[in-house]
């Protein structure tokens, strides 16, 4: 994109903005790991003025990735098991996130797999072993954030299961391209459709 796109506007509010009133109103803690304070490309003083209990944490290297971004956030969470995502998601829906959650069972993760690509920055993890899986990929400098999934146990959910919980998959939609971006824009000015 060129640009940050967690600050793209996105009806009345930016990308992050939105993600974080979704996510609030479902969850008791709300976690965002940006870059380091000096490297920031936008001021995050609204976003904590506006959701006071988000607790920003900052990465100590720009550009690390985001496997150390995981690892980081996942090593703040207070709870047994975590929804992460990435703030590229402006269609992100806390009603899936929060099914994703209620699938984890015995399993370290839950990751949609749709057209053969697991989705690991719009799943939910247990911390513990999730982190010690990201340290040990830190420590052999993997950087694919997908190689989790071959060092822990991690239950797949199907696109056809997804579809079941959003059947468009717009929680899974991202903005990489300007003609994402339109599309998601296009997708927010839609009216509902008929019940």
């Amino acid at each position: 994109m060129g640009l940050p796109k967690a600050t793209l506007p996105f009806g009345r509010a930016t990308i992050i903005e939105r993600l974080i009133a979704e996510l609030s109103g479902a969850f008791a803690q709300v976690i965002v790991v940006a870059a380091p304070a000096a490297g920031e490309p936008f001021s995050l003083d609204r976003l904590r003025a506006a959701w006071p209990g988000v607790e920003l944490v900052r990465d100590t290297i720009a550009h690390a990735g985001p496997a150390v971004a995981l690892g980081r956030g996942l090593a703040h969470a207070r709870s047994a098991i975590a929804f992460a995502c990435s703030c590229d998601l402006p269609l992100l829906n806390a009603g899936v996130a929060r099914a994703l959650c209620a699938m984890i069972g015995s399993h370290d993760a839950v990751m949609p797999e749709v057209e053969g690509h697991l989705q690991p920055l719009h799943a939910v993890y247990r911390p513990a072993p999730c982190s010690a899986a990201l340290a040990a990929m830190n420590a052999e400098d993997q950087r694919r954030l997908g190689a989790i999934a071959d060092r822990i146990d991690v239950l797949r959910v199907s696109a056809v299961e997804m579809r079941r919980l959003d059947p468009d998959l717009l929680s899974l939609l991202n903005v990489n391209t300007a003609e994402d971006y339109a599309r998601a824009l296009r997708l927010l000015r839609r009216p509902p459709a008929p019940r």
